[in-house]
């Protein structure tokens, strides 16, 4: 089956947008000093010709679903760098372009969607910086670039524009994500867990659509072969991590990130209680890769925001571990879980 499957690349358009070309040009030398931080970091784990690989040649094959460029980065960088690493093949699969993200770099503020709407390449070539420095080869964007549009934020009017993913009717955009399943054909498959983590809209319909996706890419129908995905994590934030980390934040004198919230409070919002988190995979061998895969979303992740007050706060290994919930399939052997009876590999019982 070798050369019978291509892998497809996105990259940015060729006719740029008004103004998006100036402003890319000042993020030309950041993007470069991302590449050139997290070169190493690959080069020293990736074995050697793994990125030339079928992607049916490789025997562990993982598909993550994410809503919008960077979310994969947040919630899954050192997983993606570790596997893609180890020669396993990662598939990304991005839902909308982001175009209702808040711009964060006021130079390029133009590309707001109240200004120019322009936001959309802009975080294409973005995404493309940051797959490099994860050394993911293989990312796309759920049928084709552009097909479904940021949602925005719940309750916000840009949720009811038909164009939006919000809007997607499920099976059609489950459609295009079976089309990949039954291609790229993962033992493993990442996304969100029914509430989007966060609440965000796009991140509940990207659940509904991998989850849809799943089922219908084991039944009948359709040129391809079925395929049947062996295991389906969801992420997690374990509520232990998100109070500790709060803790050291407060402790260190800072009261203000993440909105202030009390690490001691009754509730808090986006965790998951530690006894439903059934892996967590270390990654802190290639840490750097995903921090610099953070910086490469410039438009949305700023060197003075919360996500790196934390490393800032507690250096960078805050980043190197990503916990998961095994929702469908088994979980691997006793003797491959770490002390908390977790899986440490996504992978595990599969092999």
């Amino acid at each position: 089956m070798t050369g019978s499957h291509k892998v497809h690349r996105m990259t940015s358009p060729t006719e740029p947008t008004p103004g998006a070309e100036a402003g890319q040009a000042r993020l030309d030398s950041p993007e470069a000093a991302v590449l050139h931080e997290a070169e190493s970091v690959i080069e020293q784990a990736e074995p050697a010709g793994s990125a030339a690989m079928d992607l049916l040649d490789s025997r562990r094959r993982m598909l993550l679903v994410h809503a919008h460029p960077d979310d994969e980065t947040i919630g899954n960088g050192v997983t993606m760098a570790k596997y893609a690493a180890a020669g396993a093949h990662v598939t990304l699969v991005t839902c909308t372009l982001g175009e209702e993200g808040e711009v964060l770099v006021p130079d390029l503020a133009h590309l707001a969607a109240d200004r120019d709407d322009a936001l959309g390449p802009q975080r294409i070539t973005e995404l493309a910086t940051a797959m490099e420095a994860l050394g993911v080869t293989d990312h796309r964007y759920l049928g084709g670039a552009g097909r479904y549009r940021d949602s925005g934020m719940m309750g916000l009017p840009t949720n009811d524009r038909p164009d939006c993913f919000w809007q997607a009717d499920v099976d059609e955009a489950a459609g295009h994500l079976v089309e990949v399943i039954r291609e790229t054909r993962p033992q493993v498959l990442v996304t969100y867990d029914p509430e989007g983590g966060y609440g965000h809209p796009d991140h509940i319909q990207a659940h509904r659509v991998a989850m849809r996706a799943a089922e219908l890419a084991g039944l009948g129908g359709g040129d391809a072969a079925p395929w049947a995905i062996a295991k389906i994590y969801w992420n997690a934030l374990p509520e232990s991590w998100l109070r500790d980390g709060l803790r050291r934040l407060r402790d260190s004198g800072d009261t203000t990130t993440f909105e202030g919230m009390d690490p001691d409070a009754a509730e808090l919002p986006y965790v998951v209680p530690d006894e439903l988190v059934t892996a967590v995979v270390d990654g802190m061998d290639v840490v750097d890769a995903k921090m610099a895969a953070m910086r490469a979303h410039a438009t949305q992740i700023t060197l003075d925001g919360p996500f790196f007050a934390l490393s800032n706060n507690m250096g960078n290994e805050v980043w190197g571990l990503e916990a998961y919930r095994l929702v469908h399939g088994r979980p691997g052997p006793a003797d491959e879980r770490d002390g908390d009876g977790r899986e440490t590999d996504l992978f595990s019982g599969l092999d």
